[in-house]
């Protein structure tokens, strides 16, 4: 019997013990895939969003890594549009809303000045786009729209007692802004209670391939004072502690997950060395060498392993798709799962098998065949 099929027929061997280590392995590399997936996409949908704008530098408070926090005189935006190499200048400020009799919180509301440049990235699906002298008026993303079953006319409360019309449904290439409301920042900052306020700007540089150019225009930005700091947008997103605390949480959770299915294969392995003693016994009185029995304990374990990394896979793919038709998370998470999350999963899924096997292999290695030939 060749030695590969000898270890996939040793697995099924105990088809419910197997089947039971296989569901705790495909837990953890679920978990790996799914939660790590889903925080690498909103680090991905933050630069897609500047991407979709054209932004090359974003300028905000000194020290402010979460953007809602940052808080900048709208004023200096002259300043930086004084700055040789720059293109256009973007002012910009941001909040969330909760809808808690449709469940819904952390929605983003954008205030963006009516007719500027940054409306060239989104499509107006239905009504029209905001305009200057637009007062209570806002565009809703498609998502939310359909979750909040909102259309043109009808109007939404972004404080108690002061509705604002839809004047608008639009579409976004970003599934952050798909969820989004965006309104004219003047109305926003008078909501807000922060008049001339931005939570911060993004800069379009003139020649935006250029490195340096745009190394030129973080320094004019930052000589100006004030606290301002200038970052590019990949330095940008890095940074905000939000996007930071959710990937460290999505590597806690799988880290557990992960555990439990280790030691998980560990005792199966253990109990079927200690059930196959006389087996072992009788392999090592034909000539195999330890060297080999431990090669086989590792690769059934890993071959276990690999199962479940791809049951996990599968489940984790299922689990994202299904969370995007969740109203709650629908405008959050964009569905999508990286394929070099799904090869980390099977990646760890190899640690996983050899860490569980390590010990059984060594246990059987240590049992001497005359004892094992006795043993019943």
């Amino acid at each position: 019997m060749h030695f590969l099929t000898f270890i996939f027929k040793n697995t099924i061997r105990r088809p419910l013990r197997s089947a039971l280590t296989i569901v705790a392995i495909a837990v953890g590399i679920g978990a790996v895939v799914a939660l790590v997936g889903i925080a690498g996409g909103f680090e991905r949908s933050f630069f897609d969003l500047y991407k979709g704008v054209g932004v090359d530098l974003v300028v905000v408070r000194a020290g402010a890594k979460q953007r809602l926090n940052s808080a900048v005189d709208e004023g200096i935006g002259a300043q930086i549009r004084s700055i040789p190499g720059v293109k256009d200048v973007i002012p910009g400020l941001a909040d969330v809303l909760s809808f808690e009799e449709q469940g819904m919180y952390g929605v983003l509301v954008q205030g963006w000045i009516p007719e500027s440049t940054v409306f060239k990235h989104i499509t107006t699906l239905s009504g029209r786009s905001l305009k200057t002298d637009d007062e209570r008026a806002v565009l809703v993303g498609h998502v939310l729209a359909k979750n909040l079953d909102k259309t043109v006319g009808d109007t939404i409360d972004l404080t108690d007692g002061e509705p604002f019309e839809v004047v608008g449904i639009y579409k976004s290439s970003n599934i952050f802004e798909d969820g989004a409301i965006v309104v004219p920042l003047k109305q926003l900052q008078r909501v807000m209670d922060r008049p001339g306020q931005v939570t911060g700007f993004s800069i379009q540089v003139n020649n935006h391939q250029d490195p340096a150019a745009i190394e030129q225009v973080r320094k004019g930005v930052e000589s100006l004072g004030g606290g301002l700091t200038a970052m590019t947008t990949e330095d940008h997103v890095k940074s905000i502690s939000e996007l930071q605390l959710v990937k460290a949480m999505a590597w806690l959770t799988s880290a557990v997950a992960l555990v439990i299915g280790i030691f998980g294969i560990m005792n199966t392995m253990i109990m079927s060395v200690h059930e196959r003693t006389k087996e072992i016994g009788i392999l090592r009185a034909l000539g195999w060498r330890k060297k080999r029995i431990v090669w086989m304990v590792l690769l059934e374990s890993v071959v276990m392993s690999l199962v479940g990394a791809f049951v996990g896979s599968v489940g984790a793919f299922l689990l994202v798709r299904l969370l995007t038709k969740v109203p709650t998370v629908s405008g959050v998470i964009d569905g999508r799962i990286e394929l070099h999350n799904i090869l980390n999963g099977f990646l760890i899924a190899v640690i996983v098998g050899l860490i569980g096997g390590l010990v059984p292999a060594i246990r059987a290695t240590r049992l001497l065949p005359t004892e094992a030939l006795h043993y019943e």
